[in-house]
């Protein structure tokens, strides 16, 4: 009975982990209910155009977009919100009316691409002098960093549905399987999500960022925070890296 109660809870661990990892690889690829809900980062932008304005000290007129149909990427109007996952990001004029861009393998996370592709190109010159000395602004760093954190995940995904179907089966060999999965899937969501969670502290420094000393100081406007994607994938990793204890044991006790 031991036996089965260690093969049960790493399997259970296991497919709790695989759920909350399929839960961060839908999120953001469309707007739906649940991908909606999940996000690896989140960029708030509400508050750039009175930055901006009283930045420059001139009126900014246009900066910003009604029409949440209107595609991405076209200087059609900035957004009040752009949420990033794995494969895509949505942007949303309030807190459900938005649009996606399209689904691409290990989508780069470059917010201020994503930010200055909506603009008009005479405030896209504006935000560049605003954020050139923040990592906001740093896409080549930014998106390099956030491939390299999907391959991670995805290969962690991986390794964690080996390790939950080759677990159920009471046979030595795929007992050693299981618990060399689990290990490997743990490894690889903890590198993915240490990544993402660097990179987006990294990017919180726009939250502070003072544009100018005039009238007590004026704040970007800009708030970036993480997204519960991050959260599930260090959950995912929790999971996996218990679950690897009772893979041990059964690897180590079971004679059949």
């Amino acid at each position: 009975m031991k036996g089965e109660y260690c093969v049960g809870g790493a399997s259970f661990l296991s497919f709790v982990a695989l759920l909350l990892l399929i839960f961060v690889h839908v999120g953001q690829i469309n707007t739906s209910l649940v991908p909606h809900g999940i996000a690896m980062a989140k960029v708030n932008t509400s508050g750039f155009g009175q930055a901006m304005q009283e930045t420059i000290t001139d009126p900014v007129e246009g900066l910003y977009t009604d029409n949440y149909t209107s595609p991405l990427g076209e200087q059609n109007g900035l957004r009040q919100l752009y949420e990033f996952g794995l494969y895509s990001y949505c942007a949303y004029v309030n807190s459900s009316a938005g649009t996606c861009t399209n689904h691409t393998i290990a989508d780069k996370f470059e917010p201020f691409v994503a930010m200055t592709s909506d603009m008009l190109p005479n405030y896209t010159s504006i935000a560049n002098s605003m954020l050139v000395k923040t990592t906001l602004f740093n896409s080549a760093y930014l998106g390099y960093n956030s491939r390299v954190a999907y391959y991670f995940i995805l290969i962690g995904t991986i390794f964690a549905t080996i390790a939950l179907f080759t677990g159920v089966a009471k046979r030595a060999l795929l007992f050693v399987i299981s618990t060399v999965s689990s290990i490997m899937a743990a490894l690889f969501i903890l590198i993915g999500a240490a990544i993402w969670t660097s990179i987006v502290k990294k990017c919180e420094g726009v939250n502070t960022l003072e544009l100018t000393q005039l009238n007590g100081g004026v704040l970007s406007g800009i708030i970036v925070s993480y997204g519960n994607g991050i959260y599930l994938a260090w959950a995912a990793f929790a999971c996996l890296a218990a679950a690897t204890v009772p893979y041990m044991v059964s690897c180590c006790t079971f004679r059949g």
